[in-house]
């Protein structure tokens, strides 16, 4: 099965780590690792601090080529915070009860729970069953939850639309705003010459 994986780290030194290792065997019988992201909060923003890419393709590879890229362009963005809270209401949760996440979408697993100094890592991974990550990620106090990749594909699109609506959204305010400046100055303009011809006309 294709899937997401985010493990959040409290420690810096051992998210490196862990990446690192990861790193050296992205390829396996039970699981093949396509694409690795080690990503950092600092003040606020997430960053891209290392990246790694098996060069093998998954049976999905044409979908989700560029997802990750998106998906780590949308979280360091200056609307990824945003995104954390409204993501919720515009992408369908998962209903079932015994899902560990509770419904909680990727985007806003990494926007609201990453701290500042807080280290997320997140990989692509066909996993035919979970042993292999779980072995290289069981020395650390980490959270570890799996998302189907179709399910992010899917959460992607609709944040990169939300994006765009945002930004479109924005545009037109500024739009807006030009226009009243420009208004406010041809009515100042206005008052200036007319100003002058009472100046003319008093003489």
């Amino acid at each position: 099965m294709e899937n997401v994986i985010t493990v959040l780290f409290s420690e810096e030194n051992e998210a490196y780590r862990a990446f690192s290792e990861i790193k050296q065997s992205m390829i396996s019988q039970s699981c093949i690792v396509a694409h690795l992201a080690l990503l950092k909060k600092r003040d606020g923003h997430i960053t891209l601090a290392d990246a790694a890419d098996s060069g093998v393709t998954t049976t999905d590879d044409t979908r989700f080529g560029g997802m990750m890229g998106m998906l780590i362009g949308i979280l360091g963005g200056p609307l990824g915070m945003l995104f954390g809270m409204a993501m919720g209401s515009l992408i369908g949760r998962i209903k079932d009860a015994g899902d560990a996440r509770q419904g909680i979408s990727l985007i806003e697993q990494v926007t609201t729970k990453l701290k500042d100094g807080d280290v997320a890592l997140i990989a692509l991974a066909q996993e035919n069953d979970e042993t292999m990550l779980n072995a290289k990620l069981s020395p650390y106090k980490v959270t570890i939850t799996r998302y189907p990749a179709a399910e992010v594909a899917a959460e992607v699109e609709q944040a990169v639309k939300l994006q765009e609506e945002l930004a479109s959204d924005a545009k037109k305010k500024l739009r807006e705003a030009k226009k009243a400046q420009i208004r406010e100055k041809i009515v100042k303009k206005g008052e200036e010459i007319r100003e002058e011809f009472n100046k003319l006309y008093s003489k």
